[in-house]
């Protein structure tokens, strides 16, 4: 038994302990490790459709079962390999290869090694809807004026798999196809904190190669900024690297899972050169955001089921895009298994077994979070009162009731003070078009919404 088969081995043991069982069989069956190169482990699948999966929805267990048994790895990549036995070999990793090239045209949707971008995210395949249109609109500002413009830096922040990383990602392709001339980068926090600690230790003509590498660039994307948090030295640097592409009119574009005033541990230096430019979000998408989307990733994946499948899980998972989409992309194998579209009492039970459960929480739970939040007694907030410092909250406690919990206007009202509901309504609204003007109390909301 080789070495990598027993550590494919020992990871599914660890795997199948924390999934349920009609997952583990579903998406690990037929898997192995083909090799290890430099730290990489590369997984085969039978499939594109458990290629995207395993990516989209297991990458963080697997790789961290992964380091748990070896400590020599450090990532993980996955190949589509149809063959039988999967006996990790240089034929069939010669096969896996092959498979790719000729089933599939892969070849252009690898991360460009130089300038760290993948040639799948464009705005081609962008859906735009209330969710993300400012943050859209700001990324097209940015084409027209390239570092010269407000939006200098962008900062996008949203909860993980809204879009961020294919919006920034499309930034720096658009910027590539109408600017050949300008030198564009993408990298990832953790990335850039890696090459900073790897050129600390390898002395001073390596920290100045690392300097000038990230200096010279005319567009610079980094995601997932929210990481180097608690990192002081790293912060220092980049704090330095900004400092001259802003001065020279280099475009900067961050993106991170919150506002960078909560991102914790982060220099306030940093934090107001962020401010500098402009801060956008990006939500979680509305049902017809979401129904558009499964559309169009249906029809990208050449598969076309009956209307009311599309419209069922869009109606029934609420959660992010990337969640979306591996629900479609396990859907779309279970059909190609059965080799015919699964009916919707099929797909009923599917979703509600592989999708994340919504969290369960009473109104009164709810209710306590926001009292804790402003610092507010629980009580007034279910009395007959008007006052400022208590009206405020209770608006949003509404809002939150609905938006996020689909609660009812009438059940809002009678559970908080018995109020009529078009009260609720009319708070529901108001904060609604409130948060889309007033940036602190979109942060107070956001916050609220985290502590759930």
């Amino acid at each position: 038994m080789t070495n990598n088969t027993q550590l494919w081995e020992k990871t599914l043991f660890e795997l199948e302990r924390e999934l349920s069982r009609a997952n583990f069989s579903t998406w690990f069956k037929n898997t192995s490790i083909l090799k290890q190169d430099d730290g990489v482990v590369i997984v085969g699948v039978p499939n594109e459709f458990v290629k995207d999966w395993l990516q989209n929805k297991f990458h963080k267990t697997i790789l961290r079962s992964l380091r748990n048994l070896s400590e020599n790895v450090r990532g993980v990549e996955y190949t589509v390999c149809k063959t039988e036995t999967q006996k990790p070999d240089q034929g069939v990793i010669e096969k896996a290869i092959h498979t790719q090239t000729t089933e599939l045209p892969l070849v252009n949707l690898y991360t460009n090694k130089e300038d760290g971008l993948n040639p799948r995210y464009t705005f081609d395949d962008f859906i735009i809807g209330s969710f993300n249109e400012l943050s859209f609109a700001a990324s097209q500002a940015i084409l027209k004026k390239v570092g010269t413009n407000v939006y200098n830096p962008l900062f996008i922040y949203g909860n993980t798999g809204l879009g961020k990383t294919h919006l920034i990602q499309a930034i720096g392709n658009e910027v590539k196809k109408h600017y050949p001339n300008k030198r564009v980068f993408y990298t990832t926090s953790e990335k850039f904190s890696v090459d900073y600690i790897n050129s600390v230790g390898q002395g001073s003509k390596a920290m100045a190669i690392f300097k000038n590498k990230y200096r010279h660039y005319d567009l610079l994307i980094m995601d997932d900024i929210q990481f180097l948090s608690n990192k002081e030295k790293t912060q220092e640097e980049l704090f330095h690297i900004f400092n001259e592409l802003y001065h020279n009119n280099k475009q900067i574009i961050f993106s991170s899972d919150k506002h960078p005033n909560y991102i914790p541990a982060l220099e306030a230096r940093l934090k107001s050169r962020f401010s500098a430019g402009m801060i956008v979000d990006i939500q979680e998408p509305e049902y017809e955001s979401r129904l558009a989307i499964l559309r169009a990733k249906a029809k990208h994946q050449k598969f076309f089921p009956p209307e009311e499948i599309i419209e069922y899980l869009a109606s029934s998972v609420q959660g992010n895009i990337r969640e979306l989409e591996g629900l479609l992309n396990g859907i779309i194998c279970q059909s190609e298994l059965k080799n015919r579209n699964l009916t919707l009492s099929e797909i009923k039970p599917f979703i509600k077994n592989t999708s994340k459960p919504k969290k369960l929480l009473a109104v009164k739970d709810i209710v306590k979070v926001i009292c804790e939040f402003y610092n507010i007694e629980e009580s007034f907030i279910y009395e007959k009162t008007r006052r400022k410092e208590i009206l405020k909250p209770r608006q949003i406690a509404m809002f939150i009731l609905r938006e996020d919990f689909n609660i009812s206007y009438p059940t809002i009202g009678q559970k908080l003070g018995g109020r009529d509901h078009t009260t609720v309504m009319h708070s529901c609204e108001k904060v609604k078009i409130d948060i889309k003007n007033d940036l602190s109390l979109m942060q107070e909301v956001d916050q609220i919404r985290a502590m759930f």
